[in-house]
């Protein structure tokens, strides 16, 4: 019965096909699901944070990266509730519902029109969504962290002894299913976050991108409950990682209760816990801390590595996704990365390392681990190298000391302007180069007549010198501010017909616009825009312009404008701001990179673990594992809120800096390190253990004996004393 620790049997033999249980297709199918919907929701998560919460890039990073944290954090306490009270199945099961409720609410908070009361298509309760999704992230956190550990022994707890050989392709078509749904969350979400939806007004649609990955959760809820007649299921037996803090613990507070000169040194700090603990599960976790503490310097690997999903898609955003046939959203890139994996391992195992073997060259794990490390190290220098590149095709918006003001000639002849010091011509319909830039106040002078001009500080504003009857008089309007988010372009137009126009494209109306008057901006996404322009007698003319990415442009249309045939050509384009040109493809070297040194260090590194961990305590090092990758995402939040770098390149070259220091400090620490076979120390320890019981049960009886003696000889002078005292009351 699974109530007294046995193991729970069907009540008939298990069914397969092909020699494997059918239970193990549930299991199967509900990790591919469940991944689908992590990484799916963590795709999109920081866009999420910058365009939909208007959280700084900072601070989306900073968020980002705890909640990556908090889910490598759980996984400890999911294997602590699984092993000790629930079971696997039952943590599996309840943590599912709570992950699927997280992602529920995480879709719910990312509908605008919850709040938009004004229908304007921002909510007004910004609070609301920020609640909900905190509360989202945490349940998620809880739900994909603690089931982490489960699952895939859950799995392996399916298959007989007979069974090694499936249970050995199980797991490899369980990691398979892992990267299936990551692969496919990563390029699927991102699209349907490019969508717009909504009752009132169309945004990008985040609950969508969301809701799917829900959707996707709960199917991979219901799926591993209808298996549930067919699971072999083991009851809770105690988790080793206890055990292990237990004997860590003692062994700690027994030598500081023996930190006196008196008593003798011990050969090892663990060696103080033998009053309480065999000799070989002390020797079991002097090798498991002989291992942990080289993972010390590993955090800082994961630092780097995670900041694809921050980072790398937030400098994404700001390069030209255009590759040809596809548009390539910015949260998309990441695909870049389980596409690599999918090829690079497979390289790595059959050809990188035999060569390396052939040459004979000793290229241990650790030196592997090493070399990975720099390889993270090298894509981040990759990407400051790129964001150096993007950095000069950013526009360079005006302090809060000064501002910037750009020139538009409405006038059907050529207007000389002095602005400043500044001397130019204006031909007509057309604006001067660039920004000019001032501190505060300048005085405009136009054919002759002065008008004393003052700038709004941190602004950029448009001056449109129109004819005011015989003089000319300028009139100015503020511009935009930052760059257009997520990749659209922000587009007005400038009326200089002599009737009111509507102009519109797509489903965007830029609405009445009066003559010599500046409509407001509307974004408009990538591609062939068409625009189409009425008057008051609905007359139409077609304007075609193509955009790229992340522009702003003021479109002219000059008092000259007919409505006849060729009315577009008259139309003119002012560039308020570029579109992004760095193109996306020169993140693909990062990618590279990154992903080639996930491949030596990740994979090497766990390889390397398991080889050197006792035969029952894989568990630990997996638990310390993942708390480096909770501890590297810390150290990012730790960065991006404390460093007061201003440019985004130095950030990537200090974290490779930092990372090339760990290198060598690793380095260091795994040249000293002994490679060891746990196997035979346990097998040396297996042999002493019966003389070991022998000699404890003889302390034991030898203790007993002394207590027993020590007692009679008590019971025996307290009897002695009695009869002294019985003789000495009756005389």
């Amino acid at each position: 019965m699974a109530d007294n620790g046995e193991m729970r049997k069907p009540k008939h033999k298990s069914a397969t096909v092909c020699g494997y249980p059918i239970s193990i297709f549930f299991i199967v199918v509900n990790e591919f699901c469940e991944r689908f919907s992590y990484y799916g929701m963590r795709a999109v998560l920081v866009l999420y944070f910058k365009y939909f919460l208007k959280w700084d890039d900072d601070f989306a990073t900073t968020i980002y990266h705890t909640f990556v944290a908090l889910c490598y954090l759980t996984p400890i306490l999911g294997a602590i509730v699984a092993d000790s009270w629930l079971g696997k199945f039952k943590t599996i099961v309840y943590l599912s519902i709570v992950y699927a409720l997280g992602q529920v609410i995480m879709a719910v908070s990312a509908i605008h029109d919850i709040t938009d009361s004004n229908k304007d298509g921002t909510p007004d309760n910004m609070t609301f969504h920020v609640s909900l999704s905190m509360v989202g992230l945490i349940l998620i956190a809880l739900g994909t962290g603690g089931i982490k550990p489960c699952v895939a022994a859950f799995g392996g707890d399916q298959f007989q002894d007979h069974q090694e050989k499936q249970r050995s392709t199980f797991f490899s078509i369980f990691y398979l299913s892992i990267n299936a749904g990551s692969l496919l969350s990563t390029v699927i979400t991102p699209v349907l976050r490019a969508q717009e939806c909504g009752i009132h007004t169309k945004q990008k649609c985040y609950s969508l991108a969301f809701g799917v990955p829900a959707a996707l959760m709960v199917v991979a809820l219901i799926v591993f409950i209808v298996g549930s007649g067919m699971y072999i299921k083991t009851a809770p037996q105690g988790n080793i990682l206890v055990k292990v803090c237990k004997c860590i613990g003692f062994a700690i507070k027994n030598r500081f209760r023996h930190r006196s000169s008196q008593y003798p040194k011990r050969e090892h700090w663990m060696d103080w816990a033998e009053e309480k603990y065999d000799k070989l599960l002390i020797a079991q976790v002097k090798m498991v801390v002989k291992v942990l503490f080289l993972y010390i310097p590993l955090p800082m690997f994961w630092a780097l590595f995670d900041q694809q999903g921050s980072r790398w898609t937030l400098q994404a955003t700001t390069m030209n996704g255009d590759f040809g046939a596809l548009i390539i959203q910015p949260d998309q890139m990441q695909t870049v990365n389980p596409i690599l994996i999918l090829v690079l391992v497979p390289i790595m195992d059959s050809a990188i390392y035999p060569l390396i073997t052939k040459c004979k060259l000793n290229f241990t794990p650790l030196k592997r681990m090493t070399v990975g490390m720099f390889f993270a190290a090298i894509a981040f220098v990759a990407a400051a190298l790129v964001q150096l590149q993007i950095d000069q095709t950013l526009p360079k918006f005006p302090s809060n000391t000064e501002g910037q003001v750009k020139f538009i000639n409405m006038v059907e002849e050529p207007v000389p302007v002095k602005a400043g010091v500044n001397n130019f011509t204006l031909q007509p319909f057309e604006a001067n180069e660039g920004y000019l830039t001032f501190d505060d106040i300048f005085t405009l002078d136009l054919n002759g007549t002065g008008y004393p001009t003052s700038l709004v500080d941190g602004n950029r504003t448009t001056i449109v010198i129109i004819k005011d009857g015989a003089k000319l008089r300028p009139e100015g309007v503020t511009d935009i501010k930052s760059k257009p988010e997520q990749g659209a372009n922000a587009i007005r137009f400038l009326n200089g017909h002599r009737s009111v126009l509507n102009v519109t494209v797509g489903n965007e109306d830029f609405g009445n616009i009066l003559t010599n008057k500046m409509s407001e901006y509307v974004d408009v996404p990538q591609g062939q825009a068409k625009f189409r322009i009425i008057n008051n007698e609905g007359k139409e003319c077609l304007y075609t312009q193509k955009l790229g990415f992340g522009s702003s442009y003021t479109l002219i249309i000059p008092p000259t404008f007919s409505f006849e045939q060729n009315c577009a050509e008259s139309i003119r384009s002012v560039m308020d701001i570029s579109p992004n040109t760095v193109h996306m493809a020169w993140q693909i070297p990062q990618y590279f990179l990154i992903t080639a040194g996930e491949v030596v260090f990740s994979v090497t590194g766990l390889e390397f673990s398991y080889s050197q961990a006792p035969s029952n305590m894989k568990s630990v090092l997996q638990a310390g594992w993942l708390l480096t990758v909770a501890v590297g995402n810390i150290i990012v939040l730790i960065v991006a809120e404390a460093a007061t770098l201003e440019d985004q390149w130095a950030e990537y070259i200090l974290f490779a800096s930092l990372l090339v220091l760990v290198c060598f400090i690793f380095a260091f620490m795994a040249y000293f390190y002994t490679y060891i076979d746990p196997a035979k120390v346990e097998a040396q320890f297996a042999q002493k253990e019966p003389e070991d019981k022998e000699k404890r049960r003889s302390l034991e009886m030898t203790r007993k004996d002394s207590v027993e003696r020590s007692n009679e000889q008590r019971r025996s002078s307290d009897s002695s004393s009695d009869e002294e005292e019985n003789k000495q009351a009756k005389m």
